[in-house]
């Protein structure tokens, strides 16, 4: 029997990140959806021939036949409608990043352990082969002793009056970009032990950050540093810097737009370049598969690293409001050391 999925969200992510890749396999199947307004859920289960449609996000996880949840709110949503979720024994998607903070994220892991359900953050970037590649670069020590990672990760919404322009809604530069840079670190070098800092004027509209740049101080030595960007133009690129020669990548994100390959372009000092190439290959595809792999085992103990991630971004975010030049205006959004946001605020989407 395929899993059932409903969305808690009418939105464009959903379609490509679930909608779309669905629609190419038979093990999965989008049953229903739930909208902040009935009129936008119906709209959206005519559009793309949904069994089902419900007035509410209430109403959609009480639908017993949906055993999983894809949520694809504003980020200040996340958490709240995730551990609702858990609390009604479905699996849960739940688009970057997973939760603002630690309190939200021992309220979802208590609700998660409760009913045994596991818990995904929809990284789409997890886990792709080039991570594999760059970490065994750094074991290996083939290019000498890593020395810095930076990363750059802008983006330019088309609509200037969503979510990532409202700082209450958890928008900003530093919270649409943290989980890739993030993922991708822990994943190459490691983050036990990596000492936070962060750094913005959050001068965008309302205080919401359009620049923030994010550290990490590795216990090697490394230092992996963010620049993210908000409506200055699209970028996605890591380089890591070595003793004795770096290696880059372009457009990480590339995948996400369909079957394509990424490259690692690998400079040794004195030796000649070469290129790294991956397979093409789809990261909303991908995405599925590792969803798939993760519910057919019991839960397992994921959430370690999760709160690596989790409370590290939150250092960095807090860690910015508190350096000097910060907007006053800027507050922390709820769930970075608050409560879980209050009820109803899960709209918008």
């Amino acid at each position: 029997m395929p899993h059932e999925i409903g969305l808690i969200g009418a939105t464009g992510i959903a379609e490509r990140a679930v909608l779309a890749p669905a629609a190419r396999r038979e093990d999965i199947r989008v049953r229903a959806v739930a909208a902040h307004t009935p009129d936008r859920a119906t709209a959206f289960r005519a559009r793309h021939g949904l069994p089902g449609g419900h007035a509410g996000y209430r109403e959609l996880l009480d639908d017993e036949a949906v055993d999983t949840v894809y949520i694809s709110l504003h980020n200040t949503a996340h958490a709240q409608w995730a551990v609702e979720a858990a609390r009604a024994a479905k699996n849960v998607v739940i688009e970057k990043p997973l939760c603002l903070g630690r309190r939200e994220l021992h309220a979802l892991r208590h609700a998660a352990s409760a009913t045994g359900v596991h818990v995904v953050e929809a990284v789409m970037t997890a886990d792709h082969p080039w991570q594999a590649a760059v970490r065994d670069l750094i074991d290996s020590a083939e290019l000498g002793a890593l020395t810095a990672i930076h990363s750059y990760i802008g983006f330019e919404p088309p609509d200037r009056r969503g979510y990532r322009f409202r700082p209450e809604l958890g928008g900003g530069a530093f919270l649409d970009t943290a989980s890739y840079w993030l993922q991708a670190v822990q994943a190459t070098a490691g983050l036990d032990g990596a000492t936070p800092g962060g750094r913005s004027d959050f001068g965008g509209p309302g205080g919401v950050d359009l620049e923030f740049t994010a550290t990490l101080d590795l216990p090697s030595g490394a230092r992996a540093t963010l620049h993210a960007t908000l409506g200055e133009g699209y970028r996605a690129d890591h380089e890591f810097v070595f003793t004795r020669g770096r290696v880059r990548l372009r457009n990480f994100l590339r995948p996400a737009a369909g079957p394509l390959p990424v490259n690692l372009h690998i400079a040794p000092d004195g030796a000649p370049r070469r290129v790294l190439s991956f397979p093409a290959s789809c990261y909303y595809d991908d995405q599925l598969d590792r969803f798939l792999t993760r519910v057919s085992a019991p839960p397992a103990d994921q959430w370690r690293a999760v709160a690596e991630r989790v409370s590290l971004m939150e250092d960095c975010y807090l860690a910015a409001l508190a350096a000097p030049g910060a907007s006053r205006a800027r507050t922390a959004p709820s769930g970075a050391r608050g409560a879980l946001a209050a009820p109803g605020a899960g709209t918008g989407r």
